[in-house]
């Protein structure tokens, strides 16, 4: 039995061929070219299908199921993208229309980040967990809640993938999404950037030496990573940047674990490439707040296992059960 996991973004479409275990046998990936209309982008999608088919020595008739992750808020059972903002889809039959390039019964659909936090639970960090929850640290605060390894989207398919709409500190930041104090306004990859180059601005108008400015210049930009490295070199306000932006995430976290006591909960995106500098401080706190802090059954929190894979694999393991 062979499986076809899509994973489809706004930059490219990266698409694998699976074994039953979800193993990735071969994999492939073009442009997306997001601007255009929804039909070419999927007769994309099928024609690369067919040459990772072909290219393994197999037909359509091999291929069990095919996958689809997307982006965007998402009918899984009619097999429809309701709206994405990063391919130009709304109210669009994604799975019927692959059917007509790539004739193959079953077609499954389903949230990225939701297809990620699958893809953990099936075949990664989480793997033989009955509950887990993944939080996915980028431009936003993502997610996605798994339940006896079926996604929980709630009643209107975007249950767990707003995880970062949380309000962590009432009244607080600004965030995108028009509310203030959200969890994904102190605790994605861009508040961190946002509240580093705010540092650097006061620091700059207050004439305050900092490591700050010699790793962004290193880098030639100021990152996620800015505040770490300069935390590594000693710098007094690098370490306030950083102990500050855990502090926060680990409110959000135990928030989840409170919520949802999952048996784990995996955290992925760059920021995770701190290793021990993220983690050993975030768990101290956690352990410190989360209700079940005195269980012995306690919530483990680990590093997504799973990286740029997740989103094919989680893919494929959508019509699994």
């Amino acid at each position: 039995m062979y499986i076809l996991g899509i994973d489809l973004g706004g930059t490219n479409i990266a698409i694998g061929l699976c074994n039953e275990n979800l193993e990735i046998l071969d994999k492939d990936s073009i442009p997306t070219r997001a601007e255009r209309e929804g039909e070419e982008i999927v007769r994309d999608m099928a024609a690369l299908c067919k040459t990772l088919v072909t290219r393994n020595g197999l037909t359509e008739k091999d291929i069990a199921r095919v996958g689809i992750a997307s982006p965007g808020s998402i009918d899984d059972i009619g097999g429809i993208v309701e709206y994405s903002n990063n391919i130009r889809m709304e109210n669009f039959p994604i799975c019927d229309i692959f059917k007509k390039y790539f004739p193959v019964e079953k077609v499954y659909i389903a949230n990225d980040a939701n297809a990620a936090a699958l893809a953990e639970d099936l075949a990664g960090a989480a793997k033989g967990s009955r509950v887990s929850l993944m939080i996915t640290l980028g431009t936003g605060v993502g997610g996605g809640v798994i339940m006896d390894h079926k996604i929980y989207a709630g009643s209107v398919n975007s249950g767990g993938t707003e995880l970062g709409h949380t309000v962590i500190c009432a009244g607080g930041r600004q965030c995108t999404c028009g509310r203030r104090g959200c969890f994904e306004a102190y605790a994605s990859a861009t508040a961190l950037t946002k509240a580093t180059k705010e540092k650097m601005e006061e620091l700059k108008i207050k004439g305050i030496p900092s490591r700050l400015f010699e790793v962004a210049e290193k880098e030639g930009k100021v990152s996620a990573r800015t505040a770490f490295d300069a935390m590594r070199l000693g710098d007094a306000y690098g370490k306030m940047l950083v102990d500050e932006y855990i502090f926060y995430l680990a409110e959000g976290v135990t928030n989840m674990i409170n919520i949802f006591q999952p048996d784990v909960l995996t955290i992925g995106g760059g920021v995770c490439n701190e290793k021990d500098y993220l983690m050993l401080p975030l768990l101290r706190h956690v352990d410190r707040e989360q209700y079940t802090r005195d269980n012995k059954n306690k919530t483990k929190v680990l590093i997504a296992a799973l990286k740029n894979d997740a989103g094919i694999i989680g893919a494929a393991g959508l019509g699994a059960n």
